[in-house]
C-alpha cells in the first residue's frame, strides 16, 4: 500500500485515525505496531514476515549488546554479526544477482557459475534495515538506551509512514515520544496540512512531469531531440524531487498527526551554491547516516592526509551509490559525486570564489552536475545514459527540436513551471516575511486565508486525478 493510493487515503487512514483516537493510551503503540505490519502486508504478505524477523533479531541482539557491556571484545563481535545479519538479508534480496551476472562474467570461464535467484525486492527493504542498524550501533556505543518492550522496537522499525520512503529515523531521535506524546488540535492541523502538501508534490507535480521522463527517456537516442533531451532530464529532477520529498512531507505529516516529530528530509536541494551543500539538502536523513556510521568512523575529514580523506570519501560515496541500487548506474552515480565533492574539499572552491559572478557560475555548474547525475540515474544501464547525455549536447547528430517539445510545453507546461517555482526558496521566503510582523495584519490574514484555499483546491485536484486512475509511478521499487 502507498500514500498516494485510495485505498490508503479514504479506507486505511480514516480507520487508523479513528481507531487510534478511541484506544486506550496503554494500547495506542500496540496498535500502531499492528496497523504499520497491515500496511505492509498488504502489498508484501509474504515479506512481512521478514520484516517481523527483522524486529525480533534487532529486538534481541540489542539485549544481548547491552547484557555484554563489561566484555567488550565479545560485544564488538556481536555487533559485528549483528550487522552482518542484517546485511545479508538486504544484500540476498537487493544485490545478489546483480553480483552474481558480474562474478559470472569475470570467472564463468573456468566453469564456475552462480545460480541466479531472481528474488522479488521487499519494498522498503534497505530503509528498514539502516534504521534497524542505527539502533544497534547507537545502543553499542551507548547513546541510546536499550529497549526492553519488543512493541516499542517494533514500532521504530515498522511504523508505517516512514516505512515505504524514509525518512530514515534514528531511535534516540524518537525514543521518548514512543513511550510518552500528546496530539494537540495544533499539531493535529499541522501534520494534515503538512500531508496535504506532501500530498499534492506527488500527485499533481511528480506523477505529471513523470510522463514526460518517461517518453524522453524511452525514445530511440536518434529520435531524441536536444531540446527534448534537456526537457525530459528537467521533467526528471523535478520528478525525483517532488516524489521523494512529497513522501517525506507525507510521513512527516502522518507522524504529526499521531503525536511524533520528524526530523526534515529536504531543504530546497536545488538551490543549493554547490555540490557538497546540494548533499546536506537533499535526503538528508540518508546523508546523516553514512556521516554519523561510516564517514566519522573512519575519521571524516579531520585526517592528517589528503589521501585518507579521498579514501573515506570514495568509500562513503561508493557505498551511497550501490544503497540506491543493484545496477553499474548507481555505482557511477555515486562515483560521480565522490569526484565531485573530493574536488570541493581539496580545493576549497566554491568558497573561495569572492566575485558574485564566479558565485552564480559555480551554481549552474551544481545544477548542470546534478542533473547530469540523474540522467545517469534514470537510464536503463550505463551505456544508455551515456547515449543520453550525447543527445543533450547533440552529439549523436540528433536534432535541436521536434514535434515532441511543443507536446510536452503545450501539455504540462503548469507542472513544469509550478515544479521549478516550488524547487526555489521563493515561497518560503514569502512565508518568512508574512510571519516576520512587518507586513499589515489585515494583508497576512488574507494571505493566509488565500493560501489555506489554495491547498485546499489542489488537494481536491490531486484527489480527482487519483480518483479517475491518472498515472501513478512507485519510484522506490529500487530501494
Amino acid at each position: 500500500m502507498v500514500f498516494s493510493s485510495n485505498v490508503f487515503l479514504f479506507l486505511f487512514l480514516p480507520l487508523v485515525l479513528i481507531g487510534y483516537f478511541v484506544m486506550g493510551k496503554r494500547l495506542k503503540n500496540a496498535f500502531l505496531l499492528l496497523v504499520s505490519l497491515l500496511f505492509y502486508a498488504w502489498g508484501e504478505p509474504v515479506f512481512v514476515w521478514i520484516m517481523i524477523g527483522s524486529i525480533l533479531f534487532n529486538y534481541g541482539a540489542a539485549l544481548v549488546l547491552d547484557r555484554l557491556r563489561e566484555r567488550p571484545g565479545l560485544r564488538k563481535y556481536t555487533l559485528a554479526l549483528a550487522l552482518a545479519a542484517n546485511l545479508s538479508i538486504l544484500f540476498m534480496y537487493k544485490y545478489f544477482d546483480f553480483f552474481a551476472v558480474n562474478a559470472n562474467a569475470i570467472v564463468g570461464r573456468l566453469g564456475f557459475r552462480l545460480p541466479m535467484l531472481g528474488l522479488a525486492l521487499p519494498i522498503g527493504i534497505s530503509f528498514f534495515t539502516f534504521q534497524a542498524m542505527s539502533y544497534l550501533i547507537d545502543v553499542y556505543r551507548g547513546v541510546t538506551a536499550v529497549q526492553r518492550k519488543p512493541q516499542h522496537v517494533g514500532l521504530y522499525i515498522a511504523f508505517f509512514p516512514q516505512l515505504m520512503a524514509g525518512p530514515i529515523i534514528r531511535y534516540q531521535t524518537i525514543e521518548k515520544q514512543i513511550e510518552s506524546r500528546t496530539v494537540t488540535w495544533e499539531g493535529f492541523s499541522e501534520g494534515v496540512h503538512r500531508f496535504i502538501m506532501g500530498f499534492c508534490k506527488k500527485i499533481l507535480i511528480a506523477n505529471n512531469v513523470a510522463l514526460i521522463a518517461d517518453q524522453a527517456f524511452a525514445l530511440p537516442d536518434a529520435q531524441r531531440s536536444v531540446v527534448y533531451a534537456w526537457i525530459g532530464v528537467i521533467a526528471y529532477s523535478l520528478q525525483i524531487f517532488f516524489d521523494f520529498s512529497g513522501y517525506s512531507d507525507m510521513a512527516i505529516g502522518l507522524g504529526r498527526m499521531f503525536g511524533f516529530r520528524f526530523l526534515e528530509n529536504f531543504d530546497h536541494p536545488y538551490a543549493s551554491r554547490s555540490v557538497s551543500e546540494f548533499w546536506r539538502r537533499w535526503h538528508i536523513s540518508l546523508g546523516q547516516w553514512f556521516r554519523d556510521y561510516v564517514y566519522f568512523p573512519l575519521g571524516g575529514s579531520r585526517v592528517a592526509a589528503k589521501s585518507r580523506l579521498v579514501f573515506n570519501l570514495f568509500v562513503v560515496w561508493l557505498l551511497t551509490g550501490i544503497w540506491h541500487g543493484a545496477s553499474w548506474n548507481f555505482v557511477l552515480w555515486g562515483l560521480m559525486y565522490f569526484v565531485l565533492i573530493a574536488m570541493e574539499k581539496l580545493t576549497g572552491y566554491p568558497g573561495r570564489f569572492r566575485s558574485v559572478g564566479a558565485k552564480a557560475a559555480y551554481r549552474v555548474f551544481t545544477l548542470l552536475c546534478v542533473m547530469g547525475g540523474w540522467a545517469l540515474f534514470r537510464a536503463s544501464g550505463a551505456g544508455r545514459a551515456g547515449l543520453y547525455l550525447q543527445s543533450m549536447i547533440g552529439m549523436g547528430g540528433n536534432p535541436l527540436f521536434d514535434a515532441n517539445v511543443l507536446y510536452a510545453i503545450r501539455e504540462y507546461w503548469v507542472f513544469l513551471l509550478a515544479g521549478i517555482l516550488c524547487s526555489t526558496t521563493l515561497f518560503q521566503s514569502l512565508r518568512a516575511k508574512m510571519d516576520s510582523g512587518t507586513w499589515p495584519a489585515g494583508w497576512v490574514r488574507l494571505l493566509n486565508g488565500l493560501s489555506m484555499g489554495f491547498y485546499l483546491f489542489c488537494f481536491v485536484w490531486a484527489v480527482s486525478f487519483l480518483v479517475l486512475g491518472a498515472y501513478s509511478p512507485f519510484i522506490y521499487f529500487n530501494f
